[in-house]
């Protein structure tokens, strides 16, 4: 049931192109998922969203997040050729995009595909020249699949400066339980929690605490979190925030592809080490594969609440993640393991004044 739910959650928002900037459409979906399972929902300003599941304590409030906003990238200049110079939107390396197909979105909805190449891709013509050049704005542009030979014609497309582009996801779930795509970063976090709370709502589950689930939009950009936290709202006596997003796998690091991994330290901040020595308890007592590791190069929802001023305790979690923005790769263990250390602690977390 976890499995064959969640994979159908990952695949449906795989399909959903939501580049950072461009998440209107997923954000309402998923708005629609939660509000079937009768969980009522509140968008925020910036277009985050909030799905409330009652807990046996209404008193103290905890929230899960995790981020909607993925990697992409925006049109900047119309070559006069017909291709498209872009900017990335998020992280990555631009050689991570080399040879992928993508989808521009126009600013009226119109899509049109096209593939990210380097402008000397042909050893016919450049011989080995192309491989030594650096992959950066300068040296890669997307072919568009359109009879286009100038700037002009790309504007008869409706393409303009501004508009968004997504690469295509590629999923593929192997029968040994390895999942590739792109995107994993943090559409398999959506998955899992749409997941639980499908689950628990048809089993009658409820939480020790009433859980936010904060679907955010802005993660990547590094300001996912929304004041709201912080605001005189209904929303604002949250006790302990825990971000759901992908541990790095790699070397010097301990996040495992099989396991879920509990975040110590990130670029931003140490998380509170209350809150994951909590975590660490629930995977030790539930016997949950878990690895606590640091990140170089990272932050989450939580970590970037506390650069808003948000005054609650935090953590990060996920399931470790090779190949972090580029093709990315997990397995079903690490999901199970996240999925299982997320319900142990709604269900056996103590909040003490």
């Amino acid at each position: 049931m976890i499995e064959s739910q969640f994979k159908h959650f990952l695949t449906h928002y795989l399909s959903m192109p939501s580049p950072g900037g461009y998440t209107e459409k997923a954000i309402l979906n998923c708005k629609q998922d939660f509000e079937a399972l009768g969980l009522s929902t509140h968008l925020t300003k910036k277009g985050g969203l909030i799905a409330v599941l009652p807990g046996k304590d209404t008193s103290k409030q905890v929230a899960i997040s995790a981020h909607m906003d993925t990697l992409g990238g925006m049109v900047k200049e119309i070559l006069p050729n017909g291709h498209i110079r872009f900017h990335k939107i998020g992280g990555g390396l631009y050689h991570a995009l080399e040879g992928e197909n993508c989808t521009i979105i126009t600013s009226t909805g119109k899509t049109v595909r096209g593939s990210i190449m380097p402008l000397k891709s042909s050893t016919h013509l450049y011989g080995q020249d192309g491989a030594s050049e650096p992959r950066n704005e300068f040296s890669v542009a997307i072919r568009l699949d359109e009879k286009v030979s100038s700037v002009s014609d790309v504007h008869q497309l409706g393409i303009q400066v501004g508009d968004f582009i997504y690469m295509d996801p590629r999923l593929e779930i192997t029968e040994n339980g390895f999942i590739k795509s792109r995107y994993i970063d943090d559409k398999a976090c959506v998955a899992i929690v749409l997941e639980l709370c499908t689950r628990w709502v048809k089993e009658g589950i409820q939480p020790n605490y009433t859980t936010f689930f904060y679907i955010s939009n802005f993660e990547e950009m590094g300001h996912g979190i929304s004041n709201i936290f912080n605001s005189n709202s209904s929303f604002s006596n949250v006790h302990e925030f825990v971000a759901l997003d992908i541990g790095i796998v790699g070397h010097t690091q301990t996040s495992s592809e099989y396991k879920v991994s509990i975040a110590a330290k990130d670029a931003r901040t140490v998380y509170d080490y209350a809150l994951r020595q909590k975590l660490v308890n629930c995977c030790e007592q539930d016997k949950i594969p878990y690895a606590v590791d640091v990140y170089n190069r990272y932050s989450s929802d939580a970590s970037q609440a506390m650069g808003f001023g948000c005054d609650f305790k935090f953590a990060c979690i996920g399931p470790g993640v090779d190949a972090s923005h580029h093709y990315e790769r997990t397995h079903m263990e690490s999901i199970l393991a996240t999925s299982k250390l997320i319900e142990s602690y709604l269900l056996n977390n103590l909040i003490e004044e």
